[in-house]
């Protein structure tokens, strides 16, 4: 997953490198608090900090042996720090390190979806305010309804990716917690000071309370936040396939010079684009489960939750970079068609005016189920291919006991169903 879908800023936080870099600092941090303190000698959390190397490979070496990936790690940064490394790791556990260092790297990542987002949603509200009167059918149950205008659909969904970046910017101050408090979480071999000092040179705080993990919730509430952005990415995607499709044509996926749409058939322009988020969303919601049940550790922990994190957070994360990327450029670049959305709009011949005409008899003293009757009555003759839905109503005796020619013609007019627009658009965009 990570090879396919990957983009440079986001899989370097993932690789292996920085894994160790980001343990490194946690670990050299750690022997600079308890020298602060006077713990540990000055001239030892010195050479921590400028002898402190690793080597990728040679920690793979070691870990063949030892079957412990962190006593493997300390062991390689030992053998280049020499006699001071027996403060490496004082009075910490594997997951005070591991737990701290994952924060780090949660953290950056999640920086980097902030920023995805901000260059989606600024997509959006560019398009949006271009389309803002580009007028099409709005559609129920994939059937026609009433008119709407593409600019609404995006302002609809700019308003949902606006929720997903709070979410998101909640997530990040979630999981932006470390610990540095011992193997059970009681501080019994490690002062609460050298935990304040890494977090704080870390840029996250301390859990105000943990026992040899951080608590699991954290990461649950990341990758529900995630899978709440899958979600929507997928509906617009969705959308989109919906208006590609051939009979419709209201909008089109970006097609490239050069560009094969089938090995078969040389007339295809498939929504590949949009096909490829919908079923990487669908990747991107399946880690809410693991991620929930990690919640749940035996006493004060267990490594079952283990496993499933180390593909789980740089999957799930660098799916989503790639998702949202994905999306902005096609949504940067949609081709919209006006033309074919005026004259998919008329495809039904009048009938999605049908409310008005209701609403017109209610407001001439007939109920609302005799209203109804007659309407449908004339809509039902339409779909039968009868004729036009207003020269039936003109012609309709039971209307014209009600209704003049002058109201029915006045009935048909899509200012009616736009003249809120603007209103819309307003409280959508207020804050831009």
């Amino acid at each position: 997953m990570i090879e396919r879908y990957s983009r440079p800023r986001m899989a370097a936080i993932w690789t292996e490198e920085n894994k160790y870099r980001t343990w490194l600092e946690v670990e050299t941090l750690a022997a600079e608090g308890w020298a602060e303190i006077g713990v540990v000698p000055p001239e030892a959390a010195r050479d921590i900090r400028e002898k402190g190397r690793f080597d990728v490979a040679r920690i793979a070496e070691i870990e063949e042996e030892t079957r412990h990936d962190v006593i493997a790690f300390l062991t390689n940064v030992a053998e280049h720090v020499g006699p001071s490394a027996r403060y490496l790791h004082w009075g910490l556990t594997s997951s005070d390190m591991l737990d701290t260092a994952m924060a780090v790297r949660l953290c950056q990542s999640m920086d980097i979806l902030l920023e995805d987002m901000d260059a989606l949603l600024e997509v959006l509200r560019r398009r949006a305010l271009e389309h803002k009167d580009t007028v099409m059918i709005g559609r129920s149950h994939g059937i026609h309804a009433e008119p709407v205008t593409f600019g609404l659909k995006l302002a609809i969904w700019y308003d949902e990716m606006r929720r997903n970046r709070r979410r998101l910017e909640a997530a990040r101050e979630t999981v932006a917690y470390g610990k540095i408090s011992g193997a059970v979480g009681t501080f019994a071999h490690v002062d609460p000071r050298v935990e304040a000092y890494v977090c704080r040179r870390l840029g996250l705080k301390p859990a105000p309370a943990s026992n040899q993990v951080i608590q699991r919730d954290r990461y649950a509430e990341m990758f529900c936040a995630l899978a709440l952005l899958a979600s929507s990415v997928e509906k617009i995607a969705v959308e989109i396939r919906h208006l590609q499709r051939t009979e419709v044509l209201e909008a089109e996926e970006p097609f490239r010079k050069g560009q094969k749409g089938s090995s078969a058939m040389p007339h295809k322009r498939n929504p590949i684009l949009s096909e490829n988020l919908t079923g990487l969303a669908r990747v991107v919601r399946s880690f809410v489960v693991p991620a929930l049940e990690n919640v749940a550790l035996w006493h004060e922990r267990d490594i079952s939750h283990s496993s499933v994190e180390r593909f789980s957070c740089p999957d799930a994360l660098v799916t989503a970079d790639f998702m949202l990327a994905r999306l902005t450029g096609l949504l940067d670049r949609l081709v919209v068609y006006p033309e074919r959305m005026h004259r998919n709009l008329h495809l039904l011949k009048g009938l999605i005016f049908s409310q008005q005409v209701l609403l017109a008899l209610t407001q001439k003293g007939v109920s609302r189920e005799e209203a109804y009757r007659i309407v449908q009555g004339r809509a039902m003759e339409v779909w039968e291919g009868k004729g036009e839905f207003k020269e039936l109503l003109l012609a309709d005796p039971d209307l014209a006991a009600h209704l003049s020619p002058a109201e029915i013609e006045a009935i048909f007019d899509l200012g009616y169903h736009l003249k809120h627009v603007d209103t819309i658009f307003g409280r959508v965009f207020a804050d831009t």
